[in-house]
């Protein structure tokens, strides 16, 4: 799921007016009918002004909608209780939808001050819905009463919905409990925000300078030419610049011959919001874990991993590291091969220290350049991003499902490099709005992710489509060289836009059961399922092609490239598998005050890797303190497995497309019945409908050359 250079010059077309002018009501974009046709929120006429007075208006609103389901003397029924709800608060989703992107996507330092003035109202606006006595008695009618009221499938799925987040809220305690819950729920919110902050004001400011370009042997030109022009910004020109932001810290890790530099990006990116007493993460864990305990046994659990998977397929936290540790046995194993490679490389090439963790991705590099005659600097002149968005990820869409993407530059857009698309059906029908915002700036979370600015619904005569936005961190262009992604880059953007597909094909009536809201083990699975497209021979041919002569990479490259998938994968399993079981570590842990009061951090990790054996050369994908999805909220706490659970499911469903055909019709429609399906059904019925079987772990295994 970072940033640099485009920084201030990207608000410039935000028009984002300071928060010091004043504007009535009736001016607030938020609370106005957005007047172009598919309700795309107007960026250049929202200020950081608004976002306060519409998120108070919202909750007004939401609070009086609430109080006439409430005052509703009929009998509590769908219509007048679960849908009432379901479609309550207009503004707040109006207004939340862009403070949520925009706090991930441009946050500025005036989006941070408003994020964090905003998130606690929001927060306590939350609690005081799903902790509203009369409200839960509503809802706990109609779901009590679902068969005799006559509910349909779909409608009985959303009115449990509605009863289980009730419950998962804290309706069930009493009025001092809740109480409590409400104030763990706000300070949580707190920490939260804060992790996130620190995270990103260390990727943005943490910056080591090179002045001697000897120490720059190795790294690609565009590598060196955005190192100048960061250090030219930061007051050194004639100096190289260097954060450890993923678009920078891989090229260097894997390419700079001077060992000195790689340990220097190495040692910057693993201390991210670790050091000065300011941005350090360290007391923010720990009173996120004495919160989370608190949690978790007013809701009547033992600790916070039991709670956070109780509501999905796993169950139970050992289930989730069951799955894991089947994994993680065999990927340490092929770890020490793939070390020892590297080690027998760097002898013979005269390096006789002992290789480490800042050397990993560099003798990697050399030791699948030796066993294939094949390097990343081989393929990515062949993957230009506009490429791999408009011959890739849209060429499949259309070949599947029979979409097309038309590009609408005057669209509103909330930075200049974001690209905005009206998405049409096979018929040339408007399915949805479609953003891309793929480059790194300083303003910008790092990592990749999709969401949806608005979601679907389908009832009441009115069939409002979905907003949906893809946001990622890739190379920067260069003069006159585009941005070439890696191979892992390309697969990110088929991963993100997998996501998207999700949310723009849903057919689902509700909008709580729409798109991507559904449970967590089924949501990664589209995203890894559509990477694999990125493999096709018919797909490649159709994206990859030289920025500079347009030829088509050569069918040489895409055998080494396919002979290659499985190398390095013993160390790419076990950073992915060793930070989900770190999250599971801190999570299913009984935590007294006392103890999580005088955690040292880096020493349990190590502690954690001494338990799993883990490989020294090994580092977690995500140490604690920048491990934003676990730390900086509570949706994937204790809940990072879910990407491994995922891929057993991903990788076993793509096995219906390698037997029928990639782009078989029939097996495509069934797909996309999965995909519009959302969350009106459980998930391994969706599942099993599609495929025809359970999932096995089988290919999964098979996949990443550990069975």
């Amino acid at each position: 799921m970072k940033k640099l250079f485009l920084t201030v010059l990207a608000l410039a077309a935000l028009v984002l007016v300071s928060c010091s002018e004043k504007k009535t009501a009736k001016d607030n974009p938020f609370m106005m009918e957005y007047e172009n046709e598919y309700g795309i929120p107007p960026f250049d006429k929202i200020t950081y002004a608004d976002y306060e007075p519409a998120v108070e208006a919202g909750i007004e609103q939401q609070n009086a909608e609430i109080d006439s389901i409430i005052k509703n003397t009929a009998e509590p029924n769908f219509e007048n209780t679960i849908l009432a709800l379901d479609n309550c608060g207009e503004i707040l989703r109006k207004v939340t939808g862009v403070l949520y992107a925009l706090s991930e996507s441009d946050n500025t330092p005036e989006m941070q001050k408003v994020s964090e003035a905003l998130m606690p109202k929001l927060t306590a606006q939350s609690d005081a819905m799903y902790m509203n006595d009369s409200l839960f008695a509503k809802v706990k009618a109609a779901y009590e009463n679902a068969d005799k009221l006559g509910m349909d499938p779909i409608q009985k799925r959303l009115t449990e919905k509605y009863y289980k987040r009730f419950v998962r809220n804290g309706a069930l305690l009493t009025a001092a409990q809740k109480d409590s819950l409400k104030e763990i729920n706000r300070k949580l919110g707190e920490f939260n925000l804060k992790f996130g902050n620190n995270i990103q004001h260390d990727l943005s400011n943490c910056v080591f300078f090179i002045d001697n370009e000897e120490q720059l042997k190795g790294l690609p030109q565009e590598i060196i030419d955005n190192a100048a022009k960061l250090a030219a910004d930061k007051g050194k020109k004639g100096q190289w610049a260097f954060s450890s932001i993923a678009a920078t810290r891989l090229p260097v890790l894997t390419y700079a011959d001077n060992r000195d530099l790689r340990r220097k990006m190495y040692e910057t990116y693993t201390t991210t919001a670790s050091h000065g007493d300011e941005w350090d993460n360290s007391e923010n864990i720990r009173n996120i874990l004495i919160l989370r305990q608190q949690k978790a046994n007013l809701l009547g659990f033992n600790t916070f991993a039991d709670y956070a998977v109780d509501p999905y397929m796993a169950k139970t936290p050992k289930a989730a590291e069951d799955l894991l540790m089947s994994l993680w046995r065999p990927a340490i194993k092929k770890v020490d091969q793939e070390v020892a490679d590297m080690q027998r490389y760097a002898a013979a090439h005269g390096d006789t220290a002992q290789i480490e963790a800042c050397d990993y991705y560099y003798y990697a590099e050399k030791v699948k350049k030796e066993k294939f005659n094949f390097s990343e600097d081989d393929v990515r002149p062949y993957f230009a991003l506009d490429s791999v968005v408009k011959n890739g990820i849209f060429f499949i869409a259309n070949k599947l499902y029979g979409l097309t993407f038309e590009e609408m530059p005057d669209a509103p857009k909330y930075n200049p490099e974001v690209k905005v698309y009206n998405v049409k059906d096979a018929e040339g029908k408007h399915l949805a709005v479609f953003m891309t915002d793929y480059l790194p700036r300083d303003t910008k979370a790092p990592g990749a992710w999709m969401n949806a600015m608005q979601e679907a619904y389908n009832y009441g005569g009115q069939n409002v489509r979905p907003i949906i936005y893809n946001v990622g961190n890739m190379a920067l262009p260069s003069g006159d060289t585009p941005s070439l992604l890696t191979w892992d880059d390309v697969q990110t953007v088929f991963h993100e836009f997998g996501h998207a597909l999700h949310g723009m094909l849903t057919r689902v009536q509700y909008r709580g059961l729409a798109g991507t809201n559904t449970d967590r083990d089924l949501v990664e699975m589209p995203s890894q399922i559509n990477e694999h497209w990125a493999f096709e021979p018919e797909v490649l041919k159709n994206y990859a092609r030289h920025y500079k002569t347009g030829e088509v990479i050569p069918d040489s490259l895409v055998q080494k490239l396919n002979e290659s998938a499985q190398f390095n994968m013993g160390f790419m399993t076990t950073e992915l598998v060793g930070a989900a079981l770190l999250d599971i570590y801190w999570h299913k842990k009984v935590w007294t005050p006392e103890e999580a009061k005088n955690i040292d951090v880096k020493a349990y990790e190590q502690d954690v890797k001494n338990q799993l054996n883990m490989p020294a050369l090994v580092e977690f994908r995500y140490r604690s303190p920048y491990f934003k999805h676990v730390f900086a909220s509570d949706e994937y706490a204790c809940g990072y497995y879910t990407y491994l659970w995922s891929q057993v499911l991903e990788a076993d469903g793509y096995m219906a497309f390698e037997q029928a055909g990639c782009f078989d019709k029939a097996t495509a429609n069934k797909y996309r019945a999965l995909l519009e399906a959302g969350d009106t059904e459980d998930p391994m019925v969706l599942y099993k409908r599609f495929r025809g079987q359970a999932p096995t772990a089988d290919a999964l295994l098979r996949n990443r050359g550990l069975k």
